[in-house]
């Protein structure tokens, strides 16, 4: 894990990696499918696409809705800002030009199998814990730290579990869900 920033401003990012035995195609399929992803974590609560998109192309947009503990449910809209089929998905949260945050997914062929990545940026577009920040600004540091660290753990998780998908699965998503 990498994390840099302790500032809202400095727009903070959080990179994890795996390494999956299982060929780029394989884990491609799971991470293009973000219908998929609220099985995976367990902040992200749906996902819906909009304009009548089915899948991830550049420009397309997602609804997704998520659940914490300490900040309630909310609805997002994301926008793919990143789309190279086969190696690179990002999108970016609310406004594409400033977004609240961007998250990223990249795979790469390596050693006969995958190395997968996801990263996240938060900010600079303002958030939910901007809210947190704005009634404690003398905490921002810890309150920054403690998300980051946050988003650290759960993208682990996901990606033990694309992990574990693609490597037992065959990469459909279709058998062995119940266990994740």
């Amino acid at each position: 894990m990498e994390w840099t920033g302790a500032r809202y401003a400095d727009k903070p990012a959080v990179e994890v990696h795996t390494w999956i035995a299982a060929p780029p195609a394989r884990v491609w399929a799971l991470v293009a499918d973000i219908e998929l992803m609220p099985r995976l974590s367990s902040e992200l609560q749906s996902v819906e696409w909009l304009d009548g998109r089915s899948g991830p192309a550049p420009g397309a947009r997602f609804i997704g809705r998520s659940k914490h503990e300490a900040f309630g449910e909310w609805a997002t809209t994301s926008h793919i800002v990143e789309y190279e089929p086969s190696r690179t998905l990002a999108w970016a949260v609310e406004d594409p030009q400033h977004p609240s945050a961007i998250w990223r997914f990249t795979v790469a062929p390596q050693d006969g199998g995958t190395l997968l990545t996801e990263w996240m940026q938060m900010g600079p577009g303002r958030s939910g814990l901007s809210f947190a920040i704005d009634r404690m600004p003398e905490k921002e540091q810890k309150i920054v730290f403690v998300r980051m660290r946050e988003f650290e753990a759960n993208m682990t998780v996901t990606l033990e579990k694309i992990k574990k998908l693609a490597e037992t699965t065959g990469g459909t998503g279709t058998s062995g869900e119940a266990g994740l």
